[in-house]
């Protein structure tokens, strides 16, 4: 009987909208054919850990591996594995995920993580359970993108490897994950659509903006399939399953002009409305004719990290590229007459020299989001407070380190609720944001979603979106936000959802 079987594991990353588990698709792809795996979806399962510890005591299985998300992820992630290796010490335990690889060193330092796949695992991975299986640990060192701690305690770094053509690559085990879940229960509807499918088309991002957690994994490096190939995987999705919208959670979708438009011209009589993620300095460049394609052809709303309207902040923050305040006041007015709705992004609560000059930054972007809806009443915004995840050696890193912040020197440490609000930017625990002023950044967003509730939670239009106009009404206009509890009862009493933490709204 084998006893090298693979359970490859996707933690619960949130109560609801069970989007289709990319990460350990990727992952399965990489050893489809050559190894046996269960895959199993936090997501799905009532009692995941019943499943998991089902698989280990029939005896055949002897490697956990599980993709790593910061926050809700964390919940099952950590005690889990954890607890795999108390009850079946056998285990080799494998995390892959942004978390694992830019946390790295808290990770592979608890006694329950043995390696972290540190980027893509296409190669890293079958190449990894390949050495562990033939006992060559000798030849763990020549494994690109692997973390591991060798037999004195040191934490080993192999070298980054090279993004591969994404078109080379295996198939995603679609049919393989269908046999343990239905990959309809993937399919909600959204605002987008009846049948929302997520998708991803492409690796990293070429821009290496300080603040953003995928610059360590990919190093300014993007790769992307081709348009054809990606259209391919959307008809399959259509005339199988029915699919009507698409997801894009790509870290960079539109950085090529040329294979959007390749896209959205054979995408176009599909019937398919889709999102995707980008920058404004780079599809503020595509012509006027390429954007109105986009829309023919379904795309329904562009998400895009405008973080703040300040230049002065936007240099800090290493953005990169040619983004500027005046540029994305500008973007947002292309965008409203053609009718693509701009997702724009903020990052609120940037440290300063001093208190006083961090709650002007704040009252200089609220000042701005507000000039941003008078220019496109149609924008949506989304409001973070600025968590750090400064990349090691940037200017900004030196400043939070020397303003006191530091993330926690255990892994165990990172289960507090606090930690896990902190990754859904709402709880920055940084030492420069005082009390009243994260009060002033939560009290303006909770009234800027009573007067502009949000387009992706459609639940709330006619009656409920009136009432909640005209209640915030006062405040919005007058800058008025202290105490806002009027409108926050409305929406916990309609269960207001926020895409910013929960996605869209999803049924």
């Amino acid at each position: 009987m084998a006893n090298n079987k693979i359970i490859i594991f996707n933690p619960r990353s949130a109560n609801a909208k069970h989007r289709i588990p990319n990460s350990i698709l990727q992952v399965g792809a990489s050893i489809y054919g050559q190894f046996d795996f269960a895959f199993v979806d936090g997501n799905l399962e009532k009692d995941p850990w019943r499943k998991i510890s089902s698989y280990f005591k029939t005896g055949e299985y002897k490697y956990f591996c599980s993709t790593v998300m910061p926050g809700p992820q964390l919940r099952q992630a950590i005690p889990f594995t954890k607890k795999i290796k108390e009850e079946f010490p056998g285990t080799i335990t494998i995390w892959g995920g942004y978390f694992a690889s830019n946390q790295y060193k808290v990770s592979i330092e608890a006694p329950y993580v043995d390696y972290i796949v540190n980027g893509p695992g296409d190669v890293t991975f079958p190449e990894l359970l390949k050495t562990l299986e033939s006992n060559k640990l000798k030849a763990l060192p020549n494994i690109m993108n692997l973390i591991y701690q060798d037999k004195d305690g040191v934490i080993i770094r192999t070298k980054k490897e090279k993004l591969l053509d994404q078109d080379t690559l295996p198939q995603l085990p679609y049919t393989h994950l269908n046999s343990f879940y239905n990959l309809e229960s993937y399919l909600s509807k959204t605002f987008l659509g009846q049948k929302t499918f997520s998708y991803h088309s492409s690796l990293g991002c070429p821009f290496t903006c300080s603040f953003c957690a995928v610059v360590p994994i990919y190093e300014g490096r993007w790769k992307a399939k081709s348009a054809q190939t990606v259209y391919n995987d959307v008809k399959y999705f259509k005339d199988n399953y029915g699919i009507d919208a698409i997801e894009f959670h790509d870290n960079n979708f539109f950085t090529s002009r040329k294979r959007v438009v390749e896209f959205s011209e054979l995408i176009k009589d599909d019937g398919i409305t889709w999102w995707g993620e980008g920058r404004i300095d780079t599809i503020n460049k595509y012509s006027d004719e390429d954007l109105e394609l986009m829309k023919d052809a379904g795309c329904k709303m562009i998400f895009l990290g405008a973080e703040t309207g300040n230049d002065e902040i936007l240099k800090q923050m290493n953005k990169g590229g040619t983004q500027t305040g005046q540029g994305i006041k500008d973007f947002a007015a292309r965008l409203y007459p053609i009718g693509i709705i701009p997702e724009f992004s903020f990052v609120l609560g940037m440290p300063a020299d001093t208190s006083e000059q961090v709650m002007k930054q704040i009252e200089w972007d609220i000042n701005f989001i507000k000039e941003i809806k008078e220019i496109n009443p149609d924008a949506e915004i989304i409001i973070y407070l600025y968590s750090p995840v400064a990349t090691e050696g940037s200017e900004l890193y030196e400043q939070i380190q020397k303003a006191g912040f530091s993330f926690p020197k255990q892994l165990d440490d990172w289960l507090d609720p606090a930690w896990e609000n902190f990754d859904l930017r709402k709880n920055p625990l940084t030492p420069w944001l005082t009390p009243k002023m994260v009060d002033r950044i939560m009290n303006f967003e909770t009234v800027l979603n009573g007067y502009y509730p949000t387009a992706s939670d459609f639940r709330i239009k006619g009656f409920k979106k009136k009432v909640l106009r005209s209640i915030s009404r006062l405040r919005y206009k007058t800058g008025i936000y202290k105490y806002p509890y009027e409108i926050k009862v409305l929406h916990k009493i309609w269960k207001y959802r926020q895409p910013e933490i929960q996605g869209f709204y999803s049924e």
